[in-house]
């Protein structure tokens, strides 16, 4: 079977304009990924729905941001705007309040823990971390993620104390970006891969995120990055596209495909001991629909909002896949059979 010519004869992508010699090498590892299930993941950050998959009716994986939508940083790439669906808990009060309702009322099974930057690009959970612990010890089954952003090793031994399930920072493998894209230039790579370091010496589940792109577009910095993360034991690591929606109009380029492909199939062959993940952020329309085809093939390991036609993909080339209700870089439940989804009631 000839994956390009099965993948280009699907519906959602007869538009799309293919990579041959790029398919042709994912094709070439087919060995290596085709008994790796694949994972949608569609946690309840936002409305979900596509042509082969639904999204939960129930708010089961929210995320919080305890800055409501405020950051310090106001980096280029976001401008904040990520920050604005997040769900505010801007007191520690509010988020066990606004968390037991949910378990209530909603089922909630876990959550995501998020905030802006100060001008270090830190974020000061401390306050939190009572509040989580009480959870925790309350409802078992909770689930806790948490965005770190820059921290030290003490910190990263209170989140761990705390109960935190798991812990997410992006990594930056270029100075020009840190200085220009994320206004720190007092803060370095050594700085990034410092925290890296201390997380993963706790004993959390850790995925950090590398952003393709990051650099208004260009590729910059992504390999140093992968580089830092096969350092160091981590449970899965998250790959996400840059957005120019978010951005100021004309200060970033959209990645090529093909440049996010690659960096995939880079990222699956140097970390076959771990999960490699494609998250929430990439830019819409054909541009994912491709990104996402080229996840499946290339051997990712789960995808956050698939795209139409990404099911298919996994039909064309036999691939098992499974639906959550949870973000990417977390577990919740167990294992489910090729085709399923996780329980959710409208």
């Amino acid at each position: 079977m000839d994956w390009y010519n099965a993948v280009s004869e699907i519906e959602d992508l007869e538009d799309a304009e293919l990579d041959a010699d790029l398919v042709a090498a994912f094709q070439a590892n087919a060995d290596q990924i085709l008994d790796r299930p694949i994972r949608f993941s569609t946690p309840t950050f936002k409305e979900y729905s596509s042509s082969e998959l639904q999204g939960c009716g129930k708010n089961s994986f929210p995320a919080f941001s305890i800055t409501a939508a405020g950051c310090a940083l106001n980096c280029d790439h976001c401008q904040k705007k990520i920050l604005e669906p997040m769900i505010p808990a801007i007191k520690p009060e509010m988020l066990d309040t606004k968390v037991r309702d949910m378990i209530l009322m909603q089922d909630l099974q876990g959550f995501l823990l998020s905030g802006g930057s100060n001008k270090d690009n830190e974020i000061n959970y401390e306050r939190y971390y009572p509040v989580v612990e009480k959870l925790k010890r309350d409802f078992p089954h909770l689930k806790v993620a948490i965005h770190t952003a820059l921290t030290t090793e003490e910190q990263a031994r209170s989140m761990e104390s705390a109960g935190v399930d798991t812990a997410m920072m992006d990594v930056i493998g270029a100075q020009e970006t840190i200085s220009d894209v994320y206004h720190i230039p007092h803060r370095t790579v050594d700085d990034f891969e410092s925290t890296l370091a201390a997380l993963a010496a706790t004993k959390m589940e850790i995925s950090p995120h590398i952003v393709v792109g990051l650099h208004y577009g260009k590729i910059l910095g992504e390999a140093n990055a992968l580089d830092m993360v096969s350092r160091y034991k981590t449970n899965a690591l998250v790959l996400v596209v840059i957005m120019p929606f978010y951005s100021k109009p004309g200060t970033f380029e959209t990645p090529e495909t093909s440049d996010v492909g690659r960096i995939f199939l880079e990222a699956r062959t140097r970390l076959m001991d771990r999960k490699v993940l494609l998250g929430c952020a990439r830019p819409a329309g054909m541009h994912k629909r491709v990104t996402d085809a080229y996840a499946v093939m290339a051997g990712l390991d789960g995808i956050a909002f698939p795209a139409d036609g990404a099911v298919a993909v996994c039909d064309a080339i036999n691939r098992v896949h499974t639906q959550e209700h949870a973000c990417c870089s977390i577990k919740i439940g167990g294992d489910l059979p090729s085709g399923t989804q996780s329980t959710c009631a409208a």
